[in-house]
């Protein structure tokens, strides 16, 4: 098979216009996720995006907190951007876990689920007689994950809460991050959040597989510090045997040498040539094939010495500066070493690339319009994932989930709708239900 032979194939295998055809993974897994802001949500949207049956919890009528966070308060009704991210394909219900019979509908919900997901302080749903230890004596096989920033025991545990922020300066990823001679820095996005969701996302199908083979359920314990001390590569091992701290060194990549983000005529660019092939191929193209053979650059044992390192870079630079973003792409393509332009959400958008891989993905949504979403990363052959509805408003599903799934009546569900056991975004004072809506493709109500 040729090179254009395979591409045409992998094309074909995973052509995004047949996604809706095929089967999902992880279709008859329910998961009920009583989760705020992101660690929590995000874990069980990645289930949803596989065909999990995902129903979201929330306290009526506002609901999680992140509805209302980043930017702007509310963009749409009981929705802002932030939200979007981590709630595809979800079931929307409002249940006062405050009160018995939601307490008690909750339970029964929870009967009925193969996982439950929550990321609140330790022990709250314990304490709420909700937790692990109560649920799994209605539910044996059930799979329980409890997320926060420093897991469920342990001394720096109790009575603490946890944000990002705080799992990166923890975890010591902040240390390392940065410029020299300048403050740690934190990652741009929640990167704690949702590499940890990542992660537990991965240690819920080890357990549902687990299951599978014994018919256990199980309590997993996810510690958002611990996560990303995980993903710190060669610091520790580097302090263990030299007694040293590894230290911030901003884009430079002190490892892979040559490797940073430089500066061109129109914007930025990253540069990494970290073999000799690769290095000679950037020297070429540079127009110094020369200093291939230079001693001090000849191998990547010489290029990582410091001072070997920063003329190197200085000379990058220089080139670098008087070309654009794409003559280095292309030139990287070339003479085979690696660069790609810093992009933004703008260039996102206007991608060929990424919208034929429904990396952006573009639906004409019932309720918000037209809508842009990123789209499952991990592409599928047989199972691919899948956005088949974005984030809802709180208790959206109400009628679905108790109707269909608990098997309430009519007055049973207004009974307890008036006494505010369970409730909705548009039951709030002078609220009307969006008019706009009418049920999009595998939205079921």
């Amino acid at each position: 098979m040729s090179e254009d032979q395979y591409f045409q194939w992998a094309a074909e295998t995973f052509d995004p216009t047949r996604i809706f055809e095929k089967p999902e993974a992880l279709q008859a897994i329910r998961v009920v996720e009583l989760g705020t802001l992101i660690l929590g949500p995000c874990t069980s949207d990645y289930l949803g995006e596989f065909g999990a049956e995902v129903i979201k919890v929330e306290l009526p009528p506002t609901g999680d907190t992140m509805r209302y966070v980043p930017p702007d308060g509310y963009y749409w009704e009981n929705l802002c951007l932030g939200f979007l991210a981590e709630n595809h394909n979800k079931y929307h219900v409002g249940i006062d876990l405050h009160q018995h019979e939601g307490k008690e509908l909750f339970r029964r919900l929870v009967q009925r689920a193969d996982v439950f997901v929550e990321n609140l302080r330790a022990g709250t749903m314990d304490r709420w007689g909700l937790g692990y230890r109560q649920l799994s004596r209605f539910n044996p096989g059930l799979i329980y994950l409890a997320a926060n920033g420093f897991g469920q025991w342990g001394p720096y545990t109790v009575g603490r809460a946890s944000y990002d922020l705080l799992a990166q300066a923890m975890s010591g990823l902040a240390a390392i991050t940065g410029f020299p001679d300048r403050p740690p820095m934190k990652s741009g996005t929640y990167i704690g959040d949702f590499f940890g969701s990542l992660l537990n996302a991965t240690s819920i199908l080890a357990a549902l597989h687990w299951r599978e083979r014994t018919g256990k359920g199980q309590f997993i314990e996810f510690a958002q510090s611990e996560g990303l001390i995980r993903m710190l590569d060669w610091t520790w091992i580097y302090q263990s045997l030299t007694g040293k701290e590894r230290q911030r060194s901003g884009n430079r990549d002190v490892a892979l040498a040559v490797s940073d983000v430089l500066r061109c005529s129109d914007g930025f660019v990253a540069i990494s040539a970290p073999t000799d092939q690769e290095f000679k191929g950037l020297a070429t193209a540079m127009g110094r094939a020369e200093l291939a053979d230079d001693p001090r650059f000849q191998t990547l044992e010489a290029r990582q010495m410091e001072e070997s390192g920063t003329q190197l870079l200085g000379m990058l630079a220089d080139w670098a500066a008087s070309r654009s973003k794409d003559e280095i792409d292309e030139l990287g393509a070339q003479h085979g070493f690696a660069a790609a332009p810093v992009l933004s959400a703008k260039d996102h958008v206007a991608s060929r690339h990424l919208r034929e891989r429904r990396a952006v993905w573009q639906d004409d949504d019932p309720l918000y319009g037209d809508l842009l979403q990123y789209g499952p990363a991990p592409k599928l052959s047989e199972t691919p994932g899948r956005i088949k509805w974005p984030a809802r408003p709180v208790g959206f599903h109400n009628r679905y989930v108790f109707r269909s799934l608990l098997g309430l009546s009519e007055g049973e569900m207004r009974d307890l709708q008036e006494r505010r056991v369970i409730g909705k975004w548009a039951d709030r004072p002078g609220a009307s239900p969006p008019s706009a809506w009418k049920p999009g493709e595998g939205e079921v109500l």
